[in-house]
């Protein structure tokens, strides 16, 4: 089991680097196929150590990495074929939910309501700066993306919220991995809205591909 793990990791990883690789290609086809390939990775790798039928949350992790596949494969599209940027954006929204879901309704004493007050505040000021500094630029997109920026701070305080309810491995290896979710999005929109910046791809596919890893990896170890 190690084994196959350790190989499903390394094709994971293997994957996004070819990703990049191919992303500047005259022919969008390489790097399609290579994005559709990362999260259904991810998937086998989930499936060889959990068994979701039974379990809501298992369910529901393996649905938001169903909905973040397809966020993936909308967002590679092209946009001389289709602008499908809202239709992605919608995707990762419910992926995000899903995760949040699972975070914040795991059993156990809720660490951020007693003793984490601060951790919200943090959370709360990050999300108004970004949206503050992109409010101007974001024209018709304002309500979908300030909803979305709700939704993924949520599922990072989420992620703080399972102090105490985990193994300290579980819950350093997914606040990790929900940390650079917001880090990855946040990166999205300030060069889609606010300023574009050169590397932002690596940036993006990186703390993305890391993110998504080290939550499902954790969530396994709980």
């Amino acid at each position: 089991m190690r084994t196959r793990v350790t190989i499903l990791s390394i094709l994971y990883f293997l994957t996004g680097v070819l990703f990049l690789l191919f992303e500047n290609n005259a022919s969008f086809v390489p790097s399609f196929v290579l994005k559709m390939m990362m999260i259904p990775l991810l998937i086998i790798l989930f499936l060889f150590n959990i068994k979701p039928a039974g379990n809501k949350f298992h369910i529901m992790m393996l649905a938001g990495l169903l909905f973040s596949w397809a966020g993936d494969v909308l967002l590679e599209v092209p946009v001389q074929y289709a602008d499908l940027f809202v239709p992605g954006l919608g995707c990762f929204l419910l992926a995000h939910i899903m995760y949040l879901l699972v975070f914040l309704t795991t059993p156990g004493e809720n660490y951020i309501l007693r003793r984490g007050s601060f951790l919200i505040i943090l959370i709360i000021l990050y999300g108004t700066g970004l949206i503050y500094y992109l409010y101007d630029s974001l024209g018709e997109m304002r309500i979908p993306v300030i909803v979305y920026a709700v939704v993924i701070l949520t599922m990072l305080a989420g992620a703080v919220n399972r102090k105490n309810k985990v193994n300290p491995s579980s819950y350093v290896l997914v606040l990790a991995g929900a940390s650079l979710f917001v880090l990855s999005d946040s990166a999205i929109a300030i060069n889609k809205f606010g300023h574009g910046f050169t590397g932002s791809s690596i940036i993006v596919m990186t703390t993305y591909l890391t993110a998504q890893y080290l939550i499902v990896t954790g969530y396994i170890r709980q």
